[in-house]
């Protein structure tokens, strides 16, 4: 038999940086070379980003801020040196563009125009910002290539000053998926919630939204098979889906049949103004909810078990002095496929803080879904945002769109003590960055509001890296008051995914002919 040697690190290589995982195959019964056991961190080649409509108010004023962070020393890009002294190489870009099947939300059906310029990031550390504004603002998507990929990360910021939807909203827009779960929705008659799902990928996709209530699945029409054009993006309003009585608290689940598409719910409150709804991390059976304003005047809680089995929960609330039991709300019993809801009064009493759920029973955790509702001010002069279950960071995550006097980010530490680096990044217009370490202690939150680059103009990126320790979870606040309404956004932090492990060394697999 001939014995033909084929290298295959390469290709493994491009492939992981390009979608994330590779695999090498060796023949069923023989042992996988030793070397294949060393692995080395390379960044991602291409990342893609949705971001959905951004109003439908005439008023609104729209800013989006691209930025992908100043890379470390983890490895060199797979293909980096491709094309080199080769004009006709590719170069690599960051650059969202309009949904090309979206139609203007206006009403007219014609095709809405672009920002009135296009948010390309050219070099890593530098934010770039554009503006749209008025209801004819479509859907965008986007990718980044080669070194502005990794991190790439797009902050999308609405101001709507009056009417219904008036309030501030903040979303940093989402790669595209195939599931997502987004407890406190609501189909009450004073609310008004879109899933907006866009589709940034050539071919269409497929998909379905399942409702559920306090007392379980809410019998709906129209949920099934929902088609999203390629380059398009479809809003749904929930209250039609169903017949069933309004819902105060409902968890959506959106997934897809085919295809993929980023997913957020538009929350209208006719008394509580706006934001957007972002999807709750991953099911867990220990959930973090962090970024809780220290003026908060109401907090309310909405869990979700979607396994087969009920979940009873330890609620903690994480202070800059420690962990406490919230009065009243020790503990919380979920029942499975049903949406439990929680108010929580008098919850910060000045002090930023954070949620941690955990079971009762540590050796029988139950995954859960969790978000919180929270109101600042009163009367009519109330806002709304909210806060979903956040994963912790792995290596590195990144909000843009900060503003001096304006932003307060926020670092908790549920199980031990941690350090993290914070990057304060060059302005959009100008300035130094800066950089500090904090630690947080176990059981804590510790919030930041004065870390602002030297000379800023324009707004800034902050970056967190953890450097030793405990797990470290985190959310930024942007508060922009307008006309003595409190207005203000919260966006949890969510690990930028901006390397990939591959095999380090080359390997020669043996394959019989």
């Amino acid at each position: 038999m001939k014995r033909t040697t084929l290298s295959l690190i390469a290709g493994a290589t491009a492939l992981a940086a390009v979608t994330g995982f590779a695999a090498l195959t060796v023949p069923e019964g023989t042992a996988a070379p030793e070397a294949t056991k060393a692995t080395t961190r390379l960044p991602v080649e291409r990342v893609g980003l949705a971001c959905p409509v951004p109003s439908s108010s005439e008023v609104a004023e729209t800013v989006y801020t691209s930025y992908t962070p100043v890379g470390t020393d983890t490895g060199k890009t797979p293909g980096a040196d491709k094309g080199k002294g080769n004009d006709k190489a590719e170069k690599p870009t960051a650059l969202l563009k309009p949904a090309t099947g979206a139609t203007a939300s206006d009403g007219t059906g014609k095709k809405p125009p672009a920002p009135r310029a296009p948010a390309t990031v050219t070099t890593p550390g530098k934010p770039v910002t554009a503006e749209a504004n008025g209801a004819s603002v479509p859907a965008l998507t986007g990718s980044a290539t080669g070194p502005l990929a990794p991190g790439w990360t797009v902050q999308q910021t609405t101001v709507v000053p009056a009417g219904g939807s008036r309030g501030l909203l903040g979303l940093t827009c989402g790669a595209p998926d195939t599931d997502f779960w987004f407890p406190a929705a609501s189909t009450a008659k004073a609310r008004h919630d879109y899933v907006h799902l866009t589709n940034p990928d050539d071919t269409a996709a497929v998909a379905d939204i399942t409702l559920y209530g306090p007392e379980g699945v809410l019998k709906s029409q129209f949920t099934e098979g929902i088609p999203v054009p390629a380059h398009s993006t479809v809003p749904v309003l929930l209250s039609t889906l169903t017949h069933e009585a309004a819902q105060r608290d409902v968890t959506v689940h959106v997934t897809t049949r085919s295809g993929r598409v980023g997913a957020a719910v538009g929350v209208a409150d006719d008394k509580l103004g706006s934001d957007w709804l972002s999807a709750s991390a991953d099911p867990s059976g220990s959930v973090v909810l962090p970024g809780i304003p220290a003026d908060a005047t109401s907090v309310r809680l909405v869990v979700f078990a979607p396994g087969q089995d009920d979940a009873d929960l330890k609620v903690k609330l994480s202070t800059a002095n420690g962990a406490i039991v919230p009065a009243g709300a020790g503990t919380l019993h979920v029942k499975s496929g049903m949406t439990t809801s929680i108010d929580l009064p008098d919850l910060t009493r000045g002090s930023a803080a954070s949620l941690f759920l955990g079971p009762e029973n540590a050796k029988r955790p139950v995954p859960v879904v969790a978000a919180l509702q929270v109101v600042r001010g009163k009367g009519e002069k109330s806002e709304i945002a909210f806060i979903p279950a956040a994963g912790p960071i792995s290596a590195r995550a990144t909000v843009a769109d900060n503003r001096a006097k304006a932003s307060t980010l926020s670092l908790t530490a549920p199980d031990a003590d941690a350090q993290v680096k914070i990057t304060a990044s060059a302005g959009s217009g100008a300035g130094t960055p800066v950089s500090k370490t904090v630690t947080v202690r176990a059981g804590t939150t510790t919030a930041l509001t004065d870390l602002v680059p030297q000379g800023l103009k324009g707004s800034y990126a902050l970056t967190v890296e953890p450097v030793s320790g405990g797990k470290v979870h985190a959310a930024r606040t942007l508060a922009v008051p307008q006309d003595g309404v409190p207005m203000f956004t919260v966006q949890t932090l969510t690990d930028d995914r901006g390397t990939v492990e591959v095999p380090s060394a080359r390997q020669d697999l043996g394959v019989l002919d």
